[in-house]
């Protein structure tokens, strides 16, 4: 396994866009590429969470919990809103993924991180639609702490880690962006899947913090392939050249709630690296 870039906080959110591998740092308020092997911080912002993907014409799109929006991002660093969250949650978005036809799914756990769900059955979570003009709905809700997100090639399915109820849940995407009724896509046992991906043989890998790994599931569970890692996996995405894919890894050492306000914590957040059975295929990462 190759380290690429090591010493971060949080690190989450990794795409493979322009043949190069970005990341957050949330601690940091930092987007990051890696450029020649180099860590270059292309954007500051500070949210937690602060996740990213791109539109289809290649412009970022950052998930802001400090203004309850989401932001484009310009080439000089500066930002402005594209869409308005405020009226989904008081609480902040977590993931974002763009599907191809330039339809924003985000997603929030809608509860203070600091003090857990309410109690019942019904979990506070959901999905949101962000169309291209802007405008938000909740278009999936009863969602037990959504995490990663990934949009099938066909644009026809979204799969949503649900990082609380231990699976990966889908839903079939209709013409109109909006969400048809959910399945099961896999019972991860005690998997607590955070950022996903799909790659071209229909596999999905999840990466795992209190588990430290990242694992590759067919669609009903089974496990395909495992990477093991030291300190906890926070998302994963593939990228590379197609003939020679590789597995891109965020991973920290999670110190719990407490941690996200104690500086003096050793995260050592790290950008790792690692060939892959299959390349990319869907979103994020096409």
């Amino acid at each position: 396994m190759d380290v690429l870039s090591d010493g971060h906080g949080l690190v989450e959110s990794p795409r493979w866009h322009d043949s190069r591998l970005w990341f957050a740092d949330w601690l940091a308020g930092e987007i990051i590429r890696i450029d020649d092997g180099n860590a270059e911080v292309v954007a500051r912002h500070q949210s937690l969470p602060l996740c990213f993907d791109f539109l289809p014409d290649g412009t970022p799109l950052l998930v802001s919990g400090s203004e309850h929006a989401l932001l484009e991002l310009h080439p000089d660093g500066s930002t402005t809103t594209y869409a308005d969250l405020g009226h989904l949650s008081q609480y902040g978005c977590n993931d974002i993924v763009i599907d191809g036809r330039g339809n924003a799914y985000v997603n929030c756990g809608n509860f203070d991180f600091a003090t857990g769900p309410p109690p019942g059955e019904r979990a506070p979570g959901f999905v949101a639609l962000v169309r291209p003009d802007g405008s938000a709905t909740v278009v999936a809700d009863d969602l037990a702490f959504p995490n990663g997100m990934a949009v099938t090639p066909d644009n026809a399915t979204l799969v949503v880690a649900e990082s609380y109820r231990n699976r990966l849940t889908a839903f079939p995407i209709n013409a109109d962006g909006s969400l048809g009724e959910r399945r099961v896509w896999a019972d991860l046992g005690d998997g607590v899947p955070d950022g996903i991906c799909i790659d071209r043989d229909g596999a999905v890998w999840y990466a795992d913090v209190p588990n430290q790994r990242c694992a590759r599931v067919r669609e009903g569970g089974e496990v395909l392939d495992t990477v093991q890692l030291d300190r906890g996996g926070f998302a994963c995405m593939l990228g590379g050249e197609p003939a020679e894919p590789r597995l891109y890894i965020v991973a920290a050492h999670w110190p719990g709630v407490q941690g996200l306000t104690d500086p003096t914590h050793g995260w050592d957040g790290q950008a790792l690296s690692i060939p892959a059975p299959a390349s990319a295929a869907g979103w994020p990462g096409n």
